[in-house]
C-alpha cells in the first residue's frame, strides 16, 4: 500500500486535473457544449439506448440528461424513437450527422492530445492509459447509486484538510 503522502499527492493531482478537462472543452464546436458530446459518445460507444440508461451513463439526474438530450436532438444529431417494448419509453439513436459530429469531435481530440503530449514516447501514453484504466476500475462503476462505505472519520479529517483546490 502506498504511503498516506503519495495520496495526498494524488487528490491534489486529480484536483488539477480538472485544467486539463477545461481545456478538453475549449476544442468543442460552439454548437456543441461537453453535455452534447457526451450524449453523442456514449451513444457511439454503447449503441442505442433508453433515456435512463443514458443519465446513468451520465452519472446526472434525468433532468439534466433530457436537457443535453434535447440539444442534441434538435441539432438533429440524434433520434428519439418509440421503444418497441414499451410504446411510452424512447430510444436514442445517433443519425447520420451525430455520426458526422463524432468523427468531428473525436479528430479534434485526438489532434489535441497529439500537440500536448508531443514530448510522450508511445510506452509513456500507453502506461497513462493502463493507468488511468486500473484507477477507473478501482473505483468501480461509480455511476450506480449502490451506497459506498465512507472513510473513518481520522481519513477524511486528513484529507479535508490536505486537499488544495486548483
Amino acid at each position: 500500500m502506498a504511503a498516506q503522502r503519495h495520496y495526498d499527492e494524488l487528490a491534489r493531482q486529480l484536483s488539477a486535473f480538472g485544467a486539463v478537462k477545461r481545456d478538453m472543452a475549449r476544442i468543442l464546436p460552439h454548437d456543441c457544449p461537453a453535455g452534447s458530446a457526451a450524449v453523442l459518445a456514449l451513444l457511439k460507444r454503447y449503441g442505442d439506448m433508453r433515456m435512463s440508461r443514458m443519465a446513468e451513463l451520465m452519472a446526472v439526474d434525468m433532468s439534466v440528461a433530457s436537457r443535453h438530450v434535447a440539444h442534441t436532438a434538435d441539432r438533429g444529431w440524434i433520434e428519439r424513437r418509440p421503444d418497441p417494448a414499451d410504446k411510452r419509453s424512447r430510444i436514442l439513436t445517433l443519425t447520420a450527422e451525430g455520426h458526422e459530429q463524432m468523427n468531428n469531435l473525436d479528430a479534434r481530440t485526438t489532434e489535441l492530445l497529439a500537440e500536448r503530449l508531443s514530448d510522450w514516447s508511445d510506452d509513456e501514453v500507453n502506461q497513462l492509459i493502463a493507468l488511468m484504466t486500473r484507477l477507473r476500475d478501482s473505483f468501480g462503476d461509480c455511476r450506480t447509486t449502490a451506497s459506498r462505505t465512507a472513510p473513518p472519520v481520522a481519513a477524511q479529517a486528513s484529507t479535508q484538510t490536505t486537499r488544495t483546490p486548483a
